[in-house]
């Protein structure tokens, strides 16, 4: 049975800001107890590191958890664009062009950031969008790496 003083394991959301990575574990420690607190240190280290991508998953993540379902696509747009820009890609996914391998970094984070607001828009009950997404997801990740597959399945599921 886990120790329910120690300390919680930490996230590994890879080379970040000190202080950026602090937010982003209190945010993820506190969660559970507290989504208002969580929501704020996620927006305070977005405002000082908008470069950041780790920042929008958290918060895409959240709102997407607590069926808001609105702010998780504004956050996951935001995410998606950064990610474009930092990747070099086009800010518009529907122009991105297959990779001969699934890249790290951003351009992953891009890619899977599409593949979350598929599934946003499923849950909003936008089918034409989710659909237009997980086309563009098998063009671009015919392999399924990033995990769109289950996003589709939960589409089939749909109907």
């Amino acid at each position: 049975m886990a120790d329910l003083f120690s300390e919680p394991e930490l996230i590994n959301f890879g080379d970040l800001p000190e202080e950026i990575n602090a937010l982003l574990q209190q945010g993820v420690a506190i969660y559970r107890h507290d989504r208002a607190k969580a929501d704020r240190l996620f927006r305070q280290a977005l405002a000082q590191a908008p470069a950041q991508l780790p920042t929008y998953f958290c918060l895409y993540k959240i709102h997407t958890y607590q069926g808001h379902l609105e702010e998780a696509q504004i956050a996951a747009e935001r995410g998606l664009k950064e990610a474009a820009a930092q990747a070099g890609w086009d800010a518009d996914w529907r122009q991105w062009q297959p990779q001969p391998i699934i890249p790290d970094g951003p351009g992953r984070f891009a890619l899977y950031t599409l593949k979350a607001l598929t599934f946003i828009h499923l849950r909003q009950n936008d089918r034409h969008q989710a659909d237009r997404m997980l086309a563009a997801l098998r063009r671009l990740d015919p392999a399924g790496i990033i995990g769109w597959p289950v996003v589709a399945a939960l589409a089939d599921g749909l109907g």
